[in-house]
């Protein structure tokens, strides 16, 4: 796997990897509804770079989507099951409206709501914290970020510490909604370094690729943070270490890979 020193080089590397190999391909849908254009794509691709110790310096690597980045991260370790979350009126990239993309009050799904899954929907602006209320799998209760961030507190070297984005209900998109393109975040801590692999099987790059890389190095920082509360002792040496990024499907419009291959960024 190729590895970068900075985040900035691997966006740079990732862009030319798309322009110089990527290939046409018609898919039947897009967001959930019928494609409005051919996709140009590059299959299978993945790198690992290193992540910035400070936000200040993760800004100015990954040159995310501000302030609605902040803005949505803040919602995702909020706590709270948000959907749809506010700051979706703000993303530069937003639709109008959201009835073709989950409903006009609620998407098919959102990142807060799969973070914080652990008691299902909103009622009236207040989340249920009572057991009996508790979202149940097959045998056990939901999960959540939390949950993560307890387990590594134990089993500070554990490798089981996996947040799941995709769930058996996107299997096989019955529904015909949107489903995540976020499979999940795998944390796992080696020394006095956590890192993370994200697994994303669609990525964007003209739209979402800074933002998913920006998104997913603050859970790190934001990770670490926790437990050095958590644990100070055992967490106060401990620095980010490697996102590694891997995308099944990397990709923009047909009709802007010109723009894409004359871009600096």
């Amino acid at each position: 796997m190729k590895t970068f020193g900075r985040i900035s080089d691997s966006i740079l590397w990732t862009k030319e990897c798309l322009v110089n190999y990527g290939r046409t391909v018609n898919t039947e849908r897009w967001q959930g509804i019928p494609s409005p254009d051919s996709m140009f794509e590059y299959l299978f691709h993945s790198f690992k770079a290193e992540i910035p110790s400070t936000i200040e310096e993760l800004v100015k690597e990954a040159k995310p989507n501000l302030p609605w980045a902040d803005q949505h991260f803040e919602e995702r370790i909020c706590g709270l099951p948000l959907n749809p979350p506010p700051s979706h009126v703000n993303w530069p990239f937003s639709q109008r409206g959201n009835e073709k993309f989950g409903g006009t009050t609620k998407f098919s799904h959102s990142y807060p709501e799969r973070i914080w899954p652990k008691y299902g929907e909103l009622e009236n602006g207040l989340s249920s914290d009572k057991p009996a209320d508790k979202i149940k799998g097959i045998r056990y209760d939901y999960g959540d970020f939390n949950d993560v961030l307890d387990l590594l507190e134990r089993e500070p070297y554990t490798r089981q510490a996996f947040l799941p984005i995709w769930f058996p209900e996107d299997t096989g998109s019955v529904h015909g909604e949107r489903v995540p393109c976020t499979i999940g975040y795998y944390f796992i801590r080696r020394g006095n370094y956590l890192h993370v692999v994200y697994y994303i099987r669609s990525c964007d790059y003209r739209r979402h690729f800074r933002d998913d890389i920006y998104l997913a190095c603050r859970k790190v920082q934001w990770a670490i943070e926790r437990l050095k509360d958590k644990n100070p002792e055992g967490w106060k040496d401990v620095v980010p270490g490697y996102l590694s990024m891997n995308i099944t499907s990397l990709h923009c419009f047909n009709s802007e890979k010109e723009i894409l291959k004359k871009s600096n960024s």
